[in-house]
């Protein structure tokens, strides 16, 4: 028993990592794990992971989520420091100076979820009244603020930055579905991941970070940053969060993050199979609420996969910790592979 619950969720994790862990399966990525991951490098060549910050262009995608907005920096009214000459301040200076700032929405393109970003009800001191918690029983109100609080909005636990700190670095493990099942919207549950991967010879050990290839990120570079709303919500391979065996071999194979090119990783929306209240994000609920997973969405994995395919390799040094922006809910992230 912690603090912060009595009780935690069926098939969770909670308080296995000690009662105060923020970075849940994370852990597993040991320094016995981490030189494994190194021993994975044999070219020395470098895969960036990350598409244009500014893809998929538009919101067709997200409503709510919108690309970057550039400013330049004000030195004084009328004065932006874009091709800023420094005689201004000093008649000897012959520098000039270009500065800017960002209004970025964190999830927009490449990113991780942090373990903040998802909670639900559940009567975690057991009372009898479900409140909003999240991973390890932090609670809304008193540690996830909300914009009407003071402080707020802020993780003041589960924040992004804890990720950052653990450095982010391990195993990558390459699962090609795009290979399987085209551009053709898929859902794919346990029978048919353990199907590409038996065919493809992919192994997954406890402490990796599992990246799911669907081609959805090629897919929105072709679009040249006009994206085809029909073709960003029905086309390309998506996991099957109500498949109860996927979210069980997810539990079960220790993956320390779970990593897709794709929208949300699973599919989204998804129609319940029975009546009643339900979750709209089973997979999110099972990875960041009750196991500690970090989910990665709209990576950009197909020239790495390229590369892998032609060299019969599905293994490589991955590294990739988000900003280390405290109290943030999610981080856009630029990965490397290094194989």
């Amino acid at each position: 028993m912690t603090e912060r619950w009595k009780h935690r969720p069926p098939g969770s994790n909670w308080g296995d990592f000690g009662p105060d862990d923020q970075v849940g399966r994370l852990n597993l990525i040991t320094p016995e794990r981490r030189l494994k991951a190194m021993a994975e490098v044999r070219t020395g060549e470098v895969f960036c992971l990350s598409l244009p910050l500014d893809m998929p262009g538009g919101n067709a995608l997200h409503p709510h989520r919108h690309p970057p907005r550039r400013h330049a920096e004000e030195r004084s009214p009328g004065k932006h420091c874009v091709n800023f000459e420094l005689s201004g301040v000093n008649p000897d200076f012959v520098d000039s100076v270009c500065d800017d700032h960002v209004v970025l929405y964190l999830q927009y393109s490449t990113q991780w979820d942090a373990l903040s970003h998802i909670g639900r009800r559940f009567d975690a001191d057991g009372d009898g009244t479900a409140e909003i918690v999240y991973y390890n029983g932090y609670r809304a109100g008193i540690d996830i603020l909300g914009a009407e609080q003071p402080g707020g909005p802020a993780a003041k636990a589960l924040g992004i930055e804890n990720m950052a700190a653990t450095g982010v670095q391990g195993r990558g493990v390459m699962v090609d579905l795009h290979g399987a099942f085209g551009d053709a919207r898929t859902l794919v549950g346990y029978d048919d991941l353990m199907r590409v991967m038996d065919a493809d010879g992919v192994t997954v050990e406890p402490g990796d970070l599992l990246c799911l290839h669907t081609g959805f990120a090629r897919m929105i570079l072709d679009m040249g940053g006009q994206p085809d709303a029909e073709a960003l919500h029905h086309r390309c391979a998506v996991l099957d969060g109500r498949d109860e065996r996927l979210i069980a071999w997810v539990e079960e194979s220790g993956v320390a993050a779970l990593i897709a090119d794709n929208y949300a990783v699973e599919a989204y929306p998804n129609p319940c199979r029975h009546n009643g209240p339900h979750e709209a994000l089973p997979l999110h609920q099972a990875c960041l609420f009750r196991l500690g997973i970090h989910l990665g969405e709209l990576w950009h994995l197909s020239v790495l996969n390229g590369w892998l395919k032609r060299h019969a390799r599905s293994r490589f040094l991955l590294t990739a910790p988000p900003l280390r922006l405290p109290g943030s809910f999610g981080s856009p992230v630029t990965p490397v592979a290094t194989v």
